[in-house]
């Protein structure tokens, strides 16, 4: 019959396979997580829903508007 030898008296490798044995049998990841700011200022977040909507990101939104003007300022129409 083997004695029971308490986990803190056991060797280091033997304390680490008991602990991982009993690891396996977890349901959940146990690394913890944090739920990101609503609020925070986020660029990746502005930059996705430019593109959902079509728009380029940034102030590119002008960028015909400006391409026009610049054509007429050197065409001389005003």
């Amino acid at each position: 019959m083997k004695n029971y030898v308490p986990i803190n008296k056991r060797t280091k490798k033997q304390q680490k396979e008991y602990h991982k044995q009993q690891r396996a049998t977890w349901n959940i990841n146990p690394v913890t997580r944090t739920v990101p700011n609503g609020k925070g200022y986020n660029r990746n977040k502005i930059k996705q829903e430019d593109r959902r909507n079509g728009r380029m990101s940034g102030n590119q939104d002008n960028l015909p508007f400006l391409l026009l003007n610049k054509k007429k300022i050197f065409l001389g129409i005003d």
